[in-house]
Protein backbone atom coordinates (compact mmCIF):
# COMPACT_ATOMS: atom_id res chain seq x y z
CA UNK A 1 0.00 0.00 0.00
CA UNK A 2 1.21 3.70 -0.64
CA UNK A 3 1.69 5.42 2.69
CA UNK A 4 -0.01 9.09 2.90
CA UNK A 5 3.60 10.39 3.41
CA UNK A 6 4.21 9.42 0.00
CA UNK A 7 1.03 10.66 -1.73
CA UNK A 8 1.94 14.05 0.16
CA UNK A 9 5.23 14.30 -1.26
CA UNK A 10 3.87 13.35 -5.01
CA UNK A 11 1.46 16.54 -4.43
CA UNK A 12 3.82 18.64 -2.82
CA UNK A 13 6.23 17.67 -6.03
CA UNK A 14 3.62 18.44 -8.67
CA UNK A 15 2.95 21.80 -7.11
CA UNK A 16 6.14 22.89 -6.19
CA UNK A 17 6.92 21.46 -10.28
CA UNK A 18 3.85 23.46 -11.87
CA UNK A 19 4.62 26.95 -9.62
CA UNK A 20 8.44 26.38 -10.75
CA UNK A 21 7.06 26.55 -14.54
CA UNK A 22 5.17 29.48 -14.14
CA UNK A 23 8.31 31.33 -12.63
CA UNK A 24 10.56 30.51 -14.97
CA UNK A 25 8.37 31.40 -17.75
CA UNK A 26 7.64 34.70 -16.63
CA UNK A 27 8.31 38.34 -18.12
CA UNK A 28 11.00 38.35 -15.50
CA UNK A 29 12.66 35.73 -15.79
CA UNK A 30 12.51 36.01 -19.58
CA UNK A 31 14.36 39.44 -18.94
CA UNK A 32 17.28 37.75 -17.02
CA UNK A 33 17.59 34.92 -19.92
CA UNK A 34 17.82 37.43 -22.51
CA UNK A 35 20.71 39.46 -20.33
CA UNK A 36 22.29 36.20 -19.78
CA UNK A 37 22.33 35.47 -23.62
CA UNK A 38 23.06 38.79 -24.02
CA UNK A 39 26.69 38.65 -22.10
CA UNK A 40 27.66 35.61 -23.03
CA UNK A 41 27.35 36.41 -27.04
CA UNK A 42 29.84 39.62 -25.62
CA UNK A 43 32.31 37.26 -24.24
CA UNK A 44 31.98 35.02 -27.37
CA UNK A 45 32.95 37.70 -29.48
CA UNK A 46 35.97 38.50 -27.20
CA UNK A 47 37.12 35.39 -27.28
CA UNK A 48 36.91 35.28 -31.02
CA UNK A 49 39.05 38.48 -31.54
CA UNK A 50 41.59 36.94 -29.00
CA UNK A 51 41.32 33.22 -31.25
CA UNK A 52 41.55 35.64 -34.21
CA UNK A 53 44.99 37.25 -33.19
CA UNK A 54 46.43 34.40 -32.18
CA UNK A 55 46.25 32.83 -35.81
CA UNK A 56 47.60 36.04 -37.14
CA UNK A 57 50.67 35.73 -35.02
CA UNK A 58 50.75 31.67 -35.86
CA UNK A 59 50.93 32.40 -39.22
CA UNK A 60 53.55 34.75 -39.08
CA UNK A 61 55.80 33.24 -36.94
CA UNK A 62 55.25 29.66 -39.61
CA UNK A 63 56.12 32.22 -42.19
CA UNK A 64 59.58 33.58 -40.76
CA UNK A 65 60.22 30.15 -39.50
CA UNK A 66 60.01 28.94 -43.37
CA UNK A 67 62.13 31.73 -44.88
CA UNK A 68 64.65 30.71 -41.96
CA UNK A 69 64.68 27.10 -43.50
CA UNK A 70 64.84 28.25 -46.75
CA UNK A 71 67.67 30.22 -46.26
CA UNK A 72 69.24 28.18 -44.53
CA UNK A 73 69.02 25.24 -47.28
CA UNK A 74 70.22 27.99 -49.91
CA UNK A 75 73.20 28.54 -47.90
CA UNK A 76 74.12 24.58 -47.39
CA UNK A 77 73.58 24.51 -51.24
CA UNK A 78 75.77 27.03 -51.80
CA UNK A 79 78.69 25.10 -49.63
CA UNK A 80 77.88 21.82 -50.63
CA UNK A 81 78.40 23.47 -54.23
CA UNK A 82 81.90 25.35 -53.30
CA UNK A 83 83.26 22.18 -52.08
CA UNK A 84 82.50 19.71 -55.35
CA UNK A 85 83.57 22.71 -56.96
CA UNK A 86 86.90 22.44 -54.93
CA UNK A 87 87.26 18.81 -55.17
CA UNK A 88 87.25 18.81 -59.11
CA UNK A 89 90.09 21.18 -59.55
Amino acid sequence: MVSKSKIALFLGGALFGSAGVRILSGKTAKKVYTHITAAVLRGKDDVMSTVETVQENCSDILADAKAINDARAAEEEKELTDIEIGEEA
